[in-house]
C-alpha cells in the first residue's frame, strides 16, 4: 500500500488516536465515524476511487469544501452539523501531520478552512401547567406508559441529556433519606442531582416493577435494550399528543427533550431568585 494512502491514517485515527490517546467517549467516536463514512462515500462518488485506494492528496481543501457544501445543500444539514463534521476532519489531519510530514501542505490548507458562524436560537420553556399536563399524559395502565412517566419525570427533575438518560443504569440512582442520581456528561464530567420525593417514589416503583428479569438499564425498551435518541423523542411527541386536548398551548410549541432539560435549568433559576429575592435590590 502506498505511503501516501489515506487508509492507514484512518485506521490509526480510530484504533489508536481517538480511543487510546484522547480517550474520547463512544458517542464522540461514533460521530467521527459517521463523518468519515459520509466523506469516503462522497469522495468515491466524486472521484470514482474506492476508499481503500484514496490518497491524502485526494482529500485536499477543495475536496473537503465540496463535501461541506454537499452536506448543507444536498443533505440539508444545519451549520452546526457542518461545523461538527469539519471538526472531526480537522482532528484527523492533525494526526496526519504527525504521521506524514510530507503532507503538511495539505494539512495546513485543510486546517485553514474556517468554521461557519451559526445562529443561536432561543430555547423556549414550558409553563408549570404545561409540564404537569405532559407528565400526566402517559397511560400508566400500560408498561410503556409507566416507563415513559418515570423517564419524563427524571428528565425534568435532573436536567439530564437524552444520552445520559438512555444509558442510565439503576445503580446510578441512590435511594435513601435523600435520593439522588449520578450522571456523567460531556467531557466525563460527573454530577450528582437530588431527586424530589415524588420523583424518587415513581422511579423506585418503576425499578421494582423491572425486577431482575431485565438488564441494569433504568429505562429500557420492550426488548430490554437502550432506547435511542429518536425513541425518546417519539415517546415525548406521543405524550404531547395525549396532553394537548387538556392543555392546548402545547400545540403551539416545538417541544424536544432538550426543551425539557432547559426547563430544569429555568426552574432552578426561578427557585433561586425566590429564595434570595429578599436580599436582592431590584
Amino acid at each position: 500500500m502506498p505511503s501516501n494512502c489515506i487508509a492507514p491514517h484512518v485506521q490509526a485515527f480510530f484504533a489508536e488516536y481517538l480511543s487510546q490517546q484522547k480517550r474520547l467517549s463512544p458517542h464522540t467516536i461514533g460521530s467521527c465515524r459517521d463523518t468519515f463514512r459520509l466523506l469516503l462515500v462522497f469522495l468515491r462518488d466524486q472521484t470514482g476511487v474506492e476508499p481503500s485506494a484514496l490518497r491524502v492528496a485526494d482529500v485536499d481543501a477543495p475536496a473537503v469544501l465540496s463535501f461541506l457544501t454537499y452536506l448543507e445543500q444536498q443533505r440539508g444539514n444545519s451549520v452546526r452539523s457542518r461545523n461538527i463534521r469539519l471538526a472531526a476532519i480537522r482532528s484527523f489531519f492533525r494526526l496526519v501531520a504527525l504521521r506524514d510530514p510530507d503532507s503538511l501542505g495539505i494539512v495546513t490548507r485543510v486546517l485553514a478552512i474556517p468554521r461557519k458562524r451559526e445562529d443561536h436560537k432561543l430555547i423556549g420553556y414550558l409553563t408549570r401547567t404545561e409540564i404537569q399536563a405532559l407528565l400526566a399524559a402517559p397511560d400508566q395502565l400500560t408498561w410503556s406508559g409507566r416507563r415513559d412517566h418515570a423517564l419524563l419525570l427524571t428528565l425534568y427533575n435532573s436536567g439530564a441529556r437524552v444520552s445520559e438518560v438512555t444509558t442510565l443504569q439503576r445503580a446510578q440512582v441512590c435511594f435513601g433519606a435523600s435520593t439522588f442520581v449520578q450522571l456523567t456528561g460531556k467531557g466525563r464530567k460527573e454530577r450528582t442531582i437530588p431527586l424530589w420525593p415524588d420523583t424518587a417514589q415513581v422511579v423506585k416503583a418503576w425499578f421494582s416493577e423491572l425486577g431482575d428479569a431485565v438488564g441494569p438499564l433504568a429505562f429500557p425498551n420492550a426488548r430490554g435494550k437502550a432506547l435511542s435518541r429518536e425513541g425518546v423523542d417519539y415517546r415525548l411527541q406521543h405524550a404531547i399528543q395525549r396532553a394537548t386536548p387538556a392543555c392546548p398551548s402545547l400545540a403551539t410549541k416545538n417541544i424536544t427533550p432538550h426543551v425539557i432539560r432547559h426547563n430544569a435549568a429555568y426552574l432552578l433559576m426561578w427557585r433561586s431568585l425566590r429564595k434570595h429575592r429578599g436580599s436582592l435590590a431590584f
